[in-house]
């Protein structure tokens, strides 16, 4: 069946890893991204979709109901995938307004739309998915079980706290409406179009240009990593499959501190450059030019407020029920993000600017 689907944030790193997925597995779809292009979302990431008119984009923002409800009404949107988000915990220590309008206003302006679209008598068949993160479980212990679909939310940062409450939301308009709805929470995600503030292309950018690889206190903090690729399997896995009014958590099985992530990333780009004599010159300033392995770039800085210690996820849920599992390794995934970000230093370097 043909779907008309909304995506928000889908020039985004999730956004976009999706909106390929999609575009490449349902062709006979109509889709249109949402995007406020923020500093975070990029729009020459979907060029090759929009050249061949395989998308429409719009800018603008989720707060923005009058252009929510034209793009629903135009459109016929029937499906509507939710990534739009304010995402960075530093950025939302500093600066928590904008996660509490964006997360929270947003999400409500779109669940909102989503009724008047939907619930007026129409009876169309509809889904609202909206993504979420392990996060808003809080910090696990070393020795605690992973976070399952009824762990209690406990957030510890305006970022978490603020994707909480749009959990919340969401499950409220399936009950108190009877919206169709489905959340997904997922574990830290990395690949192809990630903007470089956070860990894995920070350090990879910053090994090309010989800049400090910084790590939080002992880089001892936990994180369970998942492929952006498998993310976006996944959420097309519960749109096909997925039952209204359930989450389902997505994780890939992969749980790493923080250092050791770095220490790997350090290792493999000292073994590409030992094998490609031509990344020496196209980034001069990368300390294996130097004679030196990228780890001496590792500096230890102070841990930031707030630092959640370990996530882990339970992914039995989606695996039982919509036969869903990730296709990369650790390994497998981080090499095809190197791959990606030395193929497309275009994509990464205005960026850095």
């Amino acid at each position: 069946m043909t779907q008309s689907l909304l995506v928000t944030g889908g020039a985004g790193f999730i956004g976009v890893n999706f909106v390929y997925h999609w575009v490449e597995a349902h062709p006979q779809d109509s889709l249109v991204v949402l995007d406020a292009l923020t500093y975070a979302g990029n729009r020459t990431s979907l060029a090759p979709l929009e050249q061949t008119g395989r998308i429409h984009f719009v800018e603008g923002n989720i707060c923005d109901a009058p252009l929510v409800d034209r793009v629903m009404s135009k459109h016929q949107i029937s499906t509507v995938v939710h990534f739009a988000a304010e995402s960075h915990v530093d950025r939302s220590i500093t600066g928590p307004d904008a996660f509490i309008r964006t997360n929270l206003e947003g999400t409500h302006t779109l669940l909102s739309a989503a009724r008047r679209a939907w619930l007026s008598g129409s009876g169309v068949e509809h889904r609202f998915h909206h993504v979420s993160t392990d996060e808003v479980y809080g910090s696990l212990a070393a020795g605690d079980p992973s976070f399952t679909e009824t762990t209690r939310y406990e957030p510890n940062s305006p970022y978490s706290a603020s994707k909480a409450g749009s959990d919340h939301l969401v499950r409220a308009y399936h009950h108190t409406y009877g919206l169709q709805v489905t959340t997904s929470n997922c574990s830290n995600n990395y690949g192809p179009y990630h903007f470089p503030e956070k860990l894995i292309p920070l350090c990879l950018t910053r090994i090309l240009d010989g800049g400090q690889l910084p790590v939080y206190g002992d880089g001892s903090n936990i994180r369970d990593w998942l492929y952006v690729e498998d993310h976006a399997r996944g959420i097309a896995r519960i749109l096909e499959s997925g039952t209204s009014g359930e989450v389902y958590n997505i994780g890939g099985h992969n749980e790493w501190a923080n250092l050791d992530i770095v220490r790997l990333l350090c290792q493999v780009m000292d073994e590409r450059f030992a094998a490609n004599e031509a990344l020496a010159i196209r980034f001069p300033k990368a300390p294996q030019v130097q004679g030196e392995s990228a780890a001496s770039l590792i500096k230890f800085v102070t841990d930031r407020a707030g630092h959640d210690w370990r996530y882990a996820i339970d992914a039995t849920k989606i695996e039982r029920e919509l036969g869903f599992t990730p296709r990369e390794t650790f390994e497998t995934g981080l090499a095809k993000t190197i791959d990606w970000y030395l193929n497309n230093e275009a994509w990464w370097r205005p960026l850095l600017q």
